[in-house]
């Protein structure tokens, strides 16, 4: 009996254990993501002239020191509607995230936006595109808070360093699979207050065949003076974006 039960819990033991290996992360991870946008919206403003986009990037994650870094591109027409030129945006960033307590989490980085060829600082009254802020956030279950801010000009506004975005929002998973998205952010541009604004999404994820789609309604109160398109459409009108990313 005694020789049983010990068989059973060194079986057991061995088992237990061979599921914690499988569950468990590499030291490395590395992945890759593509997608398209039906408009690339950024912080509700759109950065396509309300077009369709096209997006993707890698990742890297070291999971022992939660250190991270990667980068991004999109299909972009803002600067040329700015009367400079380009038509990609390249994001490169890189941080740190894990966990203060549990459930509370934290992430703070630096992200830099590079718009190769903008061209914005031969315009008058801007300066060029290229920005880089750096950020914090803390997160709770499923909310987080989250705060940047510009340690270059922001965006091509001239005299707009240490500007600065909040970032309220929860991701609720529901059932199903489906997951709830909610944010509402204020953009905060130095020395140049009329271009500052709220913007609000609310949307639904869920993913098929392995492709994760987001339906969302997204909007803003800024200046529909300010923020439009050569044709005189307003960049952060209310509307329902689509979009569709595939990472592996």
């Amino acid at each position: 009996m005694k020789k049983s039960l010990l068989a059973v819990a060194v079986a057991s033991s061995f088992l237990t254990g061979f599921v914690h290996a499988e569950d468990a992360k590499p030291d490395n991870e590395v992945s890759f993501n593509v997608g398209v946008a039906s408009d690339y919206r950024y912080r509700g403003i759109s950065q396509t002239r309300l077009d369709p986009a096209l997006q993707g990037g890698a990742d890297y994650t070291h999971n022992p020191t939660g250190f991270y870094a990667g980068t991004w591109l999109s299909s972009i027409k803002w600067t040329k509607d700015a009367g400079g030129g380009g038509d990609v945006e390249w994001d490169l960033y890189a941080g740190k995230k894990g966990e203060i307590v549990k459930d509370v989490s934290y992430d703070v980085g630096v992200l830099s936006y590079v718009y190769p060829s903008n061209g914005l600082d031969n315009v008058a009254g801007l300066v060029n595109a290229n920005t880089t802020e750096i950020y914090g956030q803390i997160g709770y279950g499923p909310m987080y808070a989250k705060y940047s801010s510009s340690v270059t000009n922001l965006f091509g506004n001239p005299n707009s360093k240490n500007s600065g975005y909040l970032d309220l929002g929860a991701n609720i998973e529901l059932p199903d699979t489906y997951t709830l998205v909610l944010h509402a952010g204020r953009q905060m541009i130095k020395n140049n207050s009329a271009y500052s604004y709220t913007d609000w999404k609310v949307g639904v994820t869920k993913e098929f065949v392995g492709v994760a789609f987001t339906l969302a309604a997204i909007g803003t109160n800024a200046n529909d003076a300010l923020y439009v398109t050569p044709a005189g459409k307003f960049t952060g009108k209310t509307s329902l974006v689509l979009t569709a990313v595939k990472t592996f």
